[in-house]
């Protein structure tokens, strides 16, 4: 009974509920960002060899194949063009989920109140306080 009353606990704050939108909106702006960069990115930055940048990629039998396809029927290939357009969709994706959190930081700043300046205390502590300050000071004078 102990795990269905934490799993329901856990269930009523929303946290699974933000973790299902967090993942939902994950995926679409993965296949956003993968559009990007497949559609947009590659062929500019193919342009550089005048061929698709994702069909770079080395052979390990050393022969020369015109695609990436035709290499991998016949050969082990280093696919890096492949691995460049993924490490470019993270960067991409990584950037703006740098934005996003600085956004959102900014936001939570600018909506926090300042903290209220501490109460003065009442006039027995303060004296009190005066006391304790001028006894501290004669038991030094008298111990110097």
């Amino acid at each position: 009974m102990g795990i269905v009353q934490e799993f329901k606990e856990f269930a009523a704050k929303g946290n699974v509920v933000d973790l299902a939108v967090g993942v939902i909106i994950g995926a679409a702006f993965g296949k956003i960002t993968t559009s990007l960069v497949e559609d947009i990115f590659t062929p500019i930055l193919g342009l550089l060899g005048n061929r698709d940048f994702s069909n770079f990629f080395f052979a390990l039998d050393g022969k020369q194949y015109a695609t990436l396809a035709e290499a991998k029927k016949v050969a082990p290939v280093i696919a890096y063009g492949s691995f460049i357009t993924v490490l470019i969709n993270f960067l991409i994706v990584a950037f703006v989920m740098f934005l996003l959190v600085k956004g959102m930081n900014a936001l939570r700043r600018s909506q926090e109140e300042p903290a209220p300046a501490p109460a003065e205390p009442p006039a027995d502590v303060k004296l009190l306080t005066e006391i304790r300050d001028m006894m501290a000071e004669q038991s030094g004078k008298k111990a110097s």
